[in-house]
């Protein structure tokens, strides 16, 4: 089921309503921003951009959603029917999908009427906020594993269906070789992988008729799970069936472990298939794998091909969020700065330059107000207009190799697991310090 405009904080109709009665409508700028990273973070990835532009093209009140609200007594019929021709007509600037990007600096600007920018608040952070977080820890995978065969395997533990398919794209768009999920290969076309379940071997008399009989159902791409009773015994079994089937024609594409020591069961496995004359059958692994798990068996020279990699990354188990946020910027032509301690924001609209060296290299991001003439490529790029696409989005494979590409030129201590010393650098422009000094001297 897709989620309706519904799918937001109550909050947000409270203020719309009251909005309404003040007859306040005017130009609003909203930034969407994560505030500092994560531990063991040198950056983030930006992604959800996709989803978000179908929401904002999407947003309006059907019958049934107006009814609703109706029923719960709680907003008067003026403001109820002046919803139902609601839809967002703002702009929208951001940075592409699969940028690397750093604290304070906004991934997304909103512009429009004021009652549009912040009903979709709450939405707009939903989306952002989980595909960066994924993205992000998915990201650091293939840093742990270069080269190696990564498949998404986090549908049954992600936390429901709309977390499995994005976790998918968003563990596709930073580098993951395909995911399990198949509702994910068919919307977002990304390539399906998959092997068998324990319970195959289980539902059969013995190990080797469920291999065989899989083998010959799948004569070209069958991966035999082979931790069910005991690994190397079963891969013994494999030696013995792969000599069988090749004589019809058939050949196997490799062995998968998911329990024990998976370094050390990939080894004896290893020597019993290439003994057995299977040097070609590749060796995969799952069970409870993250970055670091993973950046172990590759230092520790485990022979394995690919991993699948599923509940650890789906959830971003170490950091299961960002400290996000989506704030008012400058209303009415005026900028805005909130004060909370601790939770202070930079006021107006901003822009992000990404600074480089003559090898592309990059040096460091400066976070100043858009319109400011700073050296360095801006970030943020537009990408609504009008309630519009000003063009079409790139594509996910497009969006995969930005990611890819912008690894490739940042300074290598920060493509680290650990964290790097010195951090990536931000640097506020002197205007938006300026702009931050000047409002502050004014009484709230």
């Amino acid at each position: 089921m897709t989620p309706g405009v519904l799918l937001t904080d109550l909050y947000e109709l409270t203020m719309l309503e009251a909005y309404f009665a003040e007859g306040m409508d005017g130009s609003a700028s909203f930034e969407f921003f994560v505030r500092a990273l994560p531990p063991n973070r040198n950056f983030l990835v930006a992604a959800g951009l996709a989803e978000v532009v179908g929401y904002l093209t999407d947003l309006s009140f059907s019958p049934e959603e107006l009814a609703f609200l109706a029923q719960t007594g709680r907003f008067q019929p003026p403001f109820l029917e002046s919803l139902g021709s609601l839809r967002f007509t703002g702009d929208v600037d951001a940075m592409a999908e699969g940028t690397l990007c750093f604290p304070d600096e906004p991934l997304l600007r909103v512009r429009a009427r004021l009652p549009e920018a912040q009903l979709v608040e709450s939405r707009v952070m939903n989306l952002l906020h989980y595909e960066t977080l994924v993205a992000s820890k998915a990201v650091r995978c293939t840093l742990a594993a270069p080269g190696r065969l990564l498949v998404d395997f986090g549908l049954r533990r992600a936390h429901a269906g709309e977390a499995a398919l994005l976790s998918a794209r968003a563990s596709y768009l930073a580098g993951f070789s395909g995911t399990a999920t198949v509702e994910a290969g068919r919307r977002f076309a990304i390539p399906l992988f998959g092997t068998m379940a324990h319970s195959y071997i289980q539902a059969h008399r013995t190990e080797a008729e469920a291999f065989e009989a899989f083998a010959r159902a799948y004569p070209r791409d069958a991966v035999l799970l082979i931790d069910t009773y005991d690994t190397e015994r079963a891969a013994q079994t494999v030696v013995d069936l792969a000599a069988k089937l090749a004589r019809d024609g058939i050949s196997l594409k490799g062995v998968r472990i998911d329990s024990g020591d998976l370094g050390a069961h990939a080894r004896r496995v290893r020597a019993i298939l290439d003994a057995g004359g299977c040097t070609g059958l590749t060796i995969f692994a799952s069970s409870n794998l993250d970055e670091y798990r993973v950046r172990d068996l590759v230092a520790g020279g485990a022979p394995i091909d690919g991993f699948g990699i599923g509940t650890r990354m789906n959830v971003s188990a170490d950091t299961p969020y960002l400290d996000c946020a989506y704030k008012l910027q400058e209303y009415d032509g005026q900028p805005r700065r909130k004060r909370s301690e601790g939770k202070a924001t930079w006021p107006g609209r901003k822009q992000v330059f990404r600074q480089v060296d003559a090898d592309g290299r990059a040096l460091g991001d400066v976070l100043a107000l858009d319109g400011d003439s700073v050296p360095g490529t801006p970030l943020l790029v537009p990408v609504m207009r009008g309630g519009r696409l000003v063009a079409p989005l790139p594509t996910l494979a497009a969006s995969r190799a930005q990611v890819q590409a912008q690894l490739g030129r940042l300074p290598p201590r920060l493509t680290d697991l650990d964290k790097a010393s010195p951090p990536y650098p931000v640097t506020v422009a002197p205007s938006l310090r300026a702009l931050a000094d000047e409002l502050d001297r004014r009484p709230p």
